[in-house]
């Protein structure tokens, strides 16, 4: 049973304090896997977390209201911030284990918000097939004059397209056929389509996640796609990366990577704990 469940909403990966992607956050509990997909929608948030304190590690898992993902960067963002509340004190460093995979993480607070971090695992690059690109691209409305080098699928956890575009206008201009666009993701296996602007000499980047194969038409904040754009862009040199997501809905966010040879990748972001609330 579902009705009357506390549930903690976070806001992670804001920008200067604002915005940020609620996401719900809460204990293990019995639930079937239909009441989990239940969660994030009566919470009205896109996903929600299920941390499982086992020992000296950490359990997570996420589900969006389609069914579980093996793997979510913001959310394991929130659940670092849930935990550090919980726990008190001024930091916070455990074990986390997601999908059969152990990784370190962390949180300091700063303030009323918390800064974390974690390593994402290891991220699959490849070049997309004619076919891919031939069913993909036209459903984003991504145009010839728009579109760059560079496009990739990219897996951590799952395979995502990453779609390089020449300017901020260019992404914010974009608005995809959602329908077509799941459909075609849905045939090749594909979570969704990151599509992203040039980075500047600095590492600023803009982002947009479209992801309605999992029930996400469009992201606030999706950071594992992050940590597979800053891998791809360590081959050309780039090893760090600021990316700024939500804009085109009223949410600002911002994700940071850095890559280091191999490349090991380390995602980052600041969160802030809003409340507790109590599912209807």
């Amino acid at each position: 049973m579902i009705s009357r469940l506390p549930v903690t909403i976070v806001r992670a990966c804001l920008r200067e304090g604002r915005g940020g992607s609620p996401t719900a956050v809460l204990d293990e509990t019995p639930l079937s896997d239909e009441e989990r997909c239940r969660v994030p929608v009566l919470a009205g948030t896109s996903h929600a977390v299920f941390v499982a304190v086992r020992g000296s590690a950490v359990a997570l898992r996420f589900f969006t209201a389609e069914g579980e993902l093996p793997a979510c960067g913001h959310g394991t963002i929130a659940a670092l911030a849930f935990l550090l509340e919980r726990a008190g004190g001024s930091e916070y460093r455990g074990a986390l284990r997601a999908a059969g995979r152990s990784f370190a993480g962390w949180a300091v607070r700063e303030g009323a918000r918390v800064r974390a971090a974690f390593e994402p695992g290891s991220v699959e690059l490849r070049e997309p097939t004619p076919a891919e690109c031939g069913l993909v691209l036209p459903t984003l409305g991504v145009g010839r004059d728009t579109l760059t080098p560079g496009v990739r699928v990219a897996s951590v956890g799952r395979a995502r397209l990453l779609v390089p575009v020449n300017s901020r206008s260019a992404l914010a201009a974009l608005a995809p056929d959602f329908g077509r666009l799941r459909s075609a993701c849905d045939r090749f296996g594909l979570l969704g389509c990151y599509v992203y602007s040039a980075p500047t000499r600095s590492g600023r980047i803009a982002a947009r996640m479209f992801a309605p194969s999992i029930g996400v038409p469009e992201d606030i904040a999706n950071a594992n796609s992050t940590a597979c754009l800053a891998a791809d862009l360590a081959g050309r040199g780039v090893t760090g990366i600021a990316v700024d997501m939500g804009d085109s809905l009223g949410s600002p966010a911002t994700i940071t990577a850095t890559a280091r040879p191999g490349p090991v990748v380390q995602l980052g972001g600041t969160a802030e704990v809003t409340g507790v609330v109590r599912l209807p």
